[in-house]
């Protein structure tokens, strides 16, 4: 695990922080990598918050195979708040972790180089730390598409039927929470966890929050604090993005094996029954083909029962969807909904040990 610096003072997570001027200054900090679509309104989005304290960003800039690199120049060169740090790796977490060195103020914001703040979300959010005393505050993912395939996407992003109940997915009342998207950190929480795991390529974020938790610092989540998210356009890159999800999730279950509840446990049981019932299914359709004498039949029907039962469900929901989506993103949703729940339980069975080691 890479460590941040040193922390400031001896002040405890779940304290206040001090104010100075009319708001507290805070760093925003941005990991980029081929981000040149998005980065210069990210960025802009950044430094038009309605605000009144000092607003500095670190963008720290992994290999691109496209401008990201030169336009985070760009972008330093015309504003004196913007910083830009070198990330070899490309990794996010070792991104934030050398942003946070050079980061000038106590206050943190975690942003990514696609993400567009809406206004106010920084002022809300220092509020937010204020008035509960939170080590770190967030809000929701707000998945949003413009195709139909991203409309479905964004769906069952948003949907308990997609992914389960994540109130940094779904929404909810303001509380303390497991995690939360994004976050506005005290500094100190950071530090005091060790910083970010740079040994994790995704749930990096979840897994930081469970250590600042078991610190005894609060997670706050602030339905509020709202930033748009664009869903993979493709059903190929859907599908790799839940099975990375997936086999990270299984690394956290080994890291910290009291963490797995039944809404992470329920993706790999629906792979490996469905998968298991159409083998079944398929040996006695085996065997009725080969004219073998017994319970082909009765084995091909109870098999085949399962992933049937599966589909009935996702159909069930498709249905219920009707009312919130159009006809061709409706059209979508089912197969939308099977390759979420079955790469992310696929990637979360065939996760191998060696991705982190286990302490």
């Amino acid at each position: 695990m890479s460590h941040a610096p040193d922390p400031r003072g001896s002040t405890p997570a779940h304290a206040k922080p001090s104010r100075t001027g009319l708001a507290d200054p805070v760093s925003v900090l941005m990991p980029v990598r081929n981000e040149e679509r998005y980065l210069r309104d990210a960025v802009s989005h950044v430094l038009s918050q309605d605000y009144e304290g000092e607003i500095e960003v670190v963008l720290s800039v992994g290999p691109s195979s496209d401008r990201t690199a030169e336009l985070a120049r760009e972008l330093a060169v015309a504003d004196a708040r913007v910083v830009v740090v070198d990330n070899p790796s490309g990794q996010r977490p070792s991104a934030i972790n050398l942003a946070l060195r050079v980061a000038r103020h106590d206050v943190i914001v975690r942003v990514d180089g696609h993400s567009m703040l809406p206004p106010g979300y920084i002022r809300t959010a220092v509020a937010t730390l204020a008035e509960t005393g939170a080590a770190n505050v967030g809000g929701i993912m707000a998945a949003e598409g413009i195709t139909p395939f991203e409309i479905a996407v964004a769906w069952a992003m948003t949907s308990p039927f997609g992914v389960g109940s994540a109130r940094f997915h779904t929404g909810g009342e303001p509380g303390p929470a497991d995690t939360v998207y994004l976050g506005v950190f005290r500094r100190e929480a950071i530090e005091n966890a060790g910083g970010y795991d740079e040994s994790y390529q995704i749930a990096e974020d979840w897994e930081l929050n469970l250590r600042i938790r078991q610190a005894g610092g609060l997670v706050w989540f602030q339905p509020a604090l709202r930033v748009s998210y664009r869903p993979r356009a493709s059903l190929r890159a859907l599908g790799l993005q839940y099975f990375r999800y997936g086999r990270w999730r299984r690394v956290v279950a080994r890291r910290h094996p009291g963490t797995v509840n039944l809404r992470y446990l329920a993706p790999p049981a629906a792979t490996m029954a469905v998968a298991a019932g159409a083998l079944v299914g398929l040996a006695g359709l085996a065997g009725l083909a080969a004219g073998a004498a017994g319970s082909w039949p009765a084995l091909a029907t109870i098999g085949f029962a399962i992933p049937a039962g599966y589909a009935a469900g996702v159909l069930a929901v498709t249905a219920r969807a009707t009312r919130d989506l159009p006809g061709p993103a409706v059209t979508r949703l089912p197969l939308v909904l099977a390759t979420m729940h079955m790469c992310w339980g696929a990637g979360y069975l065939t996760s191998p040990r060696r991705l982190v080691p286990v302490k």
